[in-house]
């Protein structure tokens, strides 16, 4: 099997980093990293950056692997997978992802989204980002929970291009963008089995909204106690063993 890991903003695959230590350590050991584009990934020519464009990137990049796949999403890269199982769901063996909240039909943006879906503002929020220096770039990401040694490469990867996609897409991503993604998947009958990823204590997307939204869809959930938006650096052992427990409980292909 072929362990695919999608990540989101602003970041880089860098943030697997603790993730593939701990599950190389159990012997997993095929997995790919894939950077959207404009995320730690250079965008082709006129990129759009909206969330269909980011699923007919993922699609485009699974189909042209040896399957079966389990697939792993974190932040926007959860929104990725979760946009690419009401498209195409056979194109993986199973899912795993955070941040289900975001398709609860009470979830509201958080307030640095909400900005920049803001005309202006969002341009602005974007300008004081690149301004600054890596290094404080960095030392806001540790703040915000990000340990220094996923931080600081992280920012430095940060440029105008990764902030040109962040724009498009949450602008495109405007609710109800969302519901009507969480509708769809609803609707489906042949999801692949599915693990939620439950960080109690993210601080974009509540916990118990992917708790439920995870419920309605039939997923297992993996309950990060105690762990924020970041749980793949804060805990990486229990998340690897949580999901190798997962894998396991799979039907061979």
């Amino acid at each position: 099997m072929t362990v695919v890991l999608v990540h989101g903003n602003p970041e880089t695959d860098v943030v697997w980093d603790p993730l593939v230590e701990a599950l190389t350590a159990r012997g997993v050991d095929d997995v790919v990293r894939l950077s959207p584009p404009g995320f730690g990934a250079p965008t082709p020519a006129a990129w759009p950056a909206t969330p269909a464009a980011y699923v007919r990137w993922l699609l485009d990049q699974l189909t042209a692997m040896d399957g079966p796949i389990d697939l792993v999403g974190h932040d926007w890269g959860a929104g990725h997978v979760l946009g690419l199982l009401a498209e195409q769901p056979s194109t993986v063996r199973s899912w795993a992802a955070d941040c289900l909240g975001l398709l609860h039909p009470d979830y509201v943006w958080h307030d640095m989204a909400q900005l920049w879906q803001t005309p202006d503002a969002g341009e602005e929020a974007v300008a004081a980002m690149l301004a600054v220096s890596a290094e404080d770039r960095a030392e806001a990401y540790v703040g915000l929970g990000l340990p220094q040694s996923v931080a600081l490469p992280m920012a430095a990867a940060t440029d105008e291009e990764m902030g040109r996609c962040i724009l498009d897409l949450y602008r495109a991503a405007a609710q109800p963008a969302l519901v009507e993604l969480g509708q769809r998947l609803l609707a489906r009958s042949d999801l692949p089995p599915g693990l939620a990823i439950v960080a109690t204590d993210d601080a974009y997307v509540a916990g118990d909204l992917g708790a439920e939204v995870a419920a309605r869809l039939g997923a297992d959930q993996l309950v990060l106690d105690g762990n924020g938006h970041w749980w793949m650096t804060e805990d990486p052992a229990t998340a690897a063993q949580g999901l190798i427990d997962f894998w396991s409980g799979l039907p061979s292909v």
